[in-house]
């Protein structure tokens, strides 16, 4: 029974000629234009989280404090809302820093007449303090202590990128849909073309007994297929595309977001592609099966 059903599918897919071809490539490109802008996005988000994670707030000390003093100063701002995190850096190892910053160029510190660099601590934000209202209200806290002289930092750039991201994944689902809906109209009209043409064929099959799912079953199935094709072509595509593109475009990625690399679409964004194009293909023939045709 099986069989039967894929050999006609398969034949109605061939009745459908021209027509079928055009559902297919639009579902392709669909598809394709969807898995695009969710690689983007996949990909943003994950610089986001990364990014995320390294926002730090700088508290420059109007003087550099004693051992004793300096280990207070932490304990205190570390019992701050909002703060995960203190590490306190001397002016010495800011110098030390600065000088492996530069590298090769690192003679210049040493014709400085003294150290010019603050002492500092380095404030991690918990993660409710992450966002750009949270840093700023802890940026306002750490400003009211008696030792802070200035205080930097903010996660505004970084909730901008969060929203770039959103916006990507929006575009990427309206034309996925536009085209979707091609798609759609499409693979509908190929089906109402196989059922015209094979309308004498279906009362002769009623006429001997065979049942309405018999008779449409094939009709689904062949719009399944040019979805599963559809689905099948948007994934090469954007296989191709991925292996090309990423390994030119990862050094800039990893100097712009911090990424080491541009990563895949995960195995749940591919078999929603996979289902969608399926969805897509069998709703056409479901809608003009026998049963609902004018």
């Amino acid at each position: 029974m099986l069989g039967f059903l894929i050999g006609e599918a398969l034949r109605d897919l061939r009745r459908a000629g021209r027509v079928a071809v055009s559902a297919i490539v639009l579902i392709t490109l669909s598809l394709a234009a969807l898995g695009g802008f969710w690689l983007l996005s996949a990909n943003l988000e994950r610089a986001v989280a990364r990014w995320r994670e390294r926002v730090r707030i700088i508290v420059y000390l109007k003087r550099e404090p004693a051992p004793a003093e300096a280990k207070a100063l932490v304990e205190q701002v570390q019992a701050v809302p909002g703060v995960a995190g203190v590490l306190y850096i001397g002016k010495a190892e800011a110098l030390a820093s600065l000088r492996q910053l530069l590298g090769k160029d690192a003679s210049v510190v040493a014709q400085l007449p003294a150290n010019p660099l603050p002492a500092s601590l380095e404030v991690t934000p918990a993660a409710a303090a992450a966002t750009p209202e949270g840093a700023r209200a802890l940026v306002e806290r750490l400003s009211t202590l008696p030792e802070a002289d200035e205080v930097a930092g903010s996660g505004d750039w970084v909730e901008r990128l969060s929203q770039w991201q959103r916006l990507l994944t929006t575009i990427g689902l309206g034309i996925g849909i536009v085209l979707a809906a091609a798609a759609f109209l499409t693979v509908t009209t190929a089906t109402t073309l196989i059922l015209h043409a094979r309308r004498e064929e279906t009362e002769i099959m009623r006429l001997v007994g065979a049942t309405e799912a018999t008779i449409w079953l094939p009709l689904l199935l062949q719009g399944t297929m040019q979805g599963l094709i559809g689905a099948v072509l948007a994934l090469a595509a954007l296989v191709a595309t991925h292996s090309l593109v990423a390994p030119r475009l990862e050094p800039l990625v990893s100097i712009t977001l911090g990424l080491p690399d541009l990563a895949f679409l995960p195995p749940v964004n591919v078999l929603a592609l996979v289902l969608t194009g399926a969805l897509l293909g069998g709703m056409g023939g479901w809608l003009v099966r026998p049963g609902r045709e004018p």
